[in-house]
């Protein structure tokens, strides 16, 4: 991998991510989740699927968060989750369910990292895992190991 390159595209994604067309916002938060396991690329995330001006924007990207089933995607959507107003919540609880209502293994492999993460020091990011956690609880998957 090249960090440098790798750095070079969340700046970039980001700056696209300050636009003032929802749809290029929507692609930012898109494309950063692929890089957000990076450190820098926390901020502008977090800031798209609370973004202000169109609940698209938080839609997409949280979609493109969820889709990497891992800890970075899942600890990003906790951090926004335990302080979303109502529009913002409503989107983010819509994605989760699309995105772990199939698998039953992909939903509890989400749950075990968010027991994981409602341990971390940030209270926010704790307090966040601990409601994603209750939204994953919640969901019956459609399918299940034979």
């Amino acid at each position: 991998m090249n960090g440098d390159l790798r750095h070079a595209a969340v700046v970039v994604l980001g700056e696209l991510g300050r636009s003032g067309d929802y749809r290029d916002r929507a692609d930012a938060g898109h494309g950063l989740a692929g890089f957000a396991a990076m450190q820098e690329a926390f901020g502008p995330l977090l800031e798209l699927v609370l973004d202000p001006g169109d609940t698209f924007v938080t839609r997409r990207t949280v979609e493109a968060l969820l889709r990497r089933k891992d800890r970075a995607g899942l600890t990003i959507v906790a951090s926004a989750l335990a302080v979303a107003n109502s529009p913002h919540s409503d989107w983010i609880h819509t994605a989760i369910v699309d995105a772990f209502g199939i698998f039953s293994d992909d939903r509890d492999n989400a749950i075990r990292l968010c027991e994981e993460i409602s341990r971390d020091t940030d209270d926010r990011v704790a307090l966040g895992a601990r409601q994603l956690h209750e939204i994953l609880a919640e969901i019956d998957p459609v399918l299940r190991p034979a």
